[in-house]
């Protein structure tokens, strides 16, 4: 029963981890992360396949953590969906890298790769592993210089660019 209490342990905390080679930022700020992003574009998972207008919103929880909720709408089905969640820093407060869950005990990487340090303005995030990349920002639409260097890192850095879904923000 220990050994298989530990080797839970070891994957859970495995799935709160960061790609090999890639780099949370330093001097993060969550205060200033809090609010709503937009998704511009993500890599495609079954928990948000087919949403448009996806949001994340993010703000303080009493215990110190991170609220978070998702939220896209289902244009098939004509009816909005959200999941409420919660993150917590791995490492430390001024380091982009969080794990957060959606269900009980279990957590996922939330890695802040890249991030317009003046106006947090625009973020890239990778999950604990290449299969998990989203491009946000603040606004509905990306400068497309800006979208263009942060596909281009994430390219560099090993993710599947050519397979990104650019979100459908319009309010149609």
């Amino acid at each position: 029963m220990r050994t298989l209490a530990l080797l839970a342990a070891v994957l859970l905390a495995g799935c709160a981890g960061i790609p090999e080679g890639v780099s949370a930022i330093r001097g993060f700020e969550l205060n200033r992360y809090l609010g709503t992003w937009y998704e511009i574009a993500r890599l495609d998972h079954s928990f948000e396949r087919g949403l448009i207008r996806v949001t994340a919103a993010y703000s303080l929880r009493e215990d110190g953590g991170v609220k978070v909720i998702n939220r896209g709408f289902d244009p098939l089905k004509q009816e909005w969906r959200e999941a409420i969640g919660k993150a917590y820093f791995v490492e430390g407060p001024d380091i982009g890298r969080l794990k957060v869950s959606f269900f009980g005990p279990f957590y996922g990487g939330y890695n802040i790769v890249d991030l317009d340090r003046e106006n947090y303005s625009y973020s890239l995030v990778s999950g604990p592993t290449r299969s998990y990349l989203w491009i946000l920002a603040r606004n509905k639409k990306l400068e497309p210089a800006t979208l263009k260097r942060l596909v281009d890192k994430a390219k560099a850095l090993g993710f599947a660019t050519d397979k990104l879904i650019y979100v459908d923000q319009s309010d149609k």
